[in-house]
């Protein structure tokens, strides 16, 4: 005997009509009320890129408004990590780094309200404190000081490394014009040498024509009676032996 196969599971109405509905999602796409808040994120990422540029970075100078965002992307992350320390919800505008960083540039306290931070005195002492309600305003606002932060950093670099490539080619350029300044004068020597050289094989070649022009001549009778004396030695055509005696008037028998 065949054993039957087991009934197929029974499926409701009612989660056909949901996975129904999660096709026709899915193929709508975000709903209007994402929609909604994706374009109030983009709306409000907008709104603090131009908080920073231009209102941070045309008005101050380039490492002060550097500065000053790093400053408040620190606040902006102690915040983010530990939201629930009273350390980080709140500074004062009297710290001299907050004052240097935040109170006396251009456009750094705009951008620490609208991160949340509002003033208020405690005790006659003036804060800036967070407001929770503005989490996602301190979220999104960290985003952009650090993806602007990145960027700077970068510009920077790149900044840097083309400065050094400049000094580099300038540097390059310094030493091919002392090496042929080397190369010229070295020519120049090897030329100055050469034209004295020359300059002293003129002058000896003409004292030595001087010289010769200067010497005494010999007259031709002069030469030829110096060769017949050179030619006859003394004694010349004489006999050796005694000398002849003179002869004697004595007559002999």
């Amino acid at each position: 005997m065949a054993s039957s196969s087991p009934p197929p599971p029974h499926i409701s109405s009612s989660d056909l009509a949901a996975a129904a509905e999660r096709r026709l999602q899915q193929q709508q796409g975000p709903s209007p009320l994402e929609l909604q808040f994706s374009g109030a994120e983009h709306d409000l990422r907008q709104k603090f890129r131009r908080l920073i540029d231009p209102g941070i970075l045309r008005p101050n100078p380039k490492a002060q408004a550097l500065q000053s965002l790093k400053t408040l992307l620190l606040i902006s992350d102690n915040l983010l990590r530990e939201s629930d320390n009273p350390k980080y919800q709140r500074f004062k505008p009297t710290n001299s780094l907050i004052k240097r960083d935040l109170i006396d540039p251009k456009g750094t306290v705009e951008y620490a309200r609208e991160l949340g931070f509002y003033p208020e005195v405690e005790d006659f002492q003036p804060y800036y404190t967070f407001n929770p309600r503005r989490m996602v305003n301190l979220r999104i606002g960290a985003d952009m000081l650090r993806e602007v932060i990145a960027l700077e950093s970068d510009k920077q670099a790149r900044a840097v490394h083309s400065k050094k490539e400049e000094k580099a080619v300038a540097d390059a350029a310094a030493e091919k014009i002392r090496l042929a300044y080397e190369d010229d004068r070295k020519m120049k020597l090897m030329r100055d040498q050469l034209e004295k050289e020359r300059r002293d094989a003129r002058i000896a070649a003409a004292r030595r024509a001087e010289l010769r022009d200067s010497a005494p001549q010999s007259s031709p009778d002069e030469e030829g009676n110096e060769s017949e004396d050179e030619g006859t030695m003394p004694g010349a055509g004489n006999k050796l032996g005694p000398r002849p005696t003179a002869p004697s008037d004595k007559k002999t028998d």
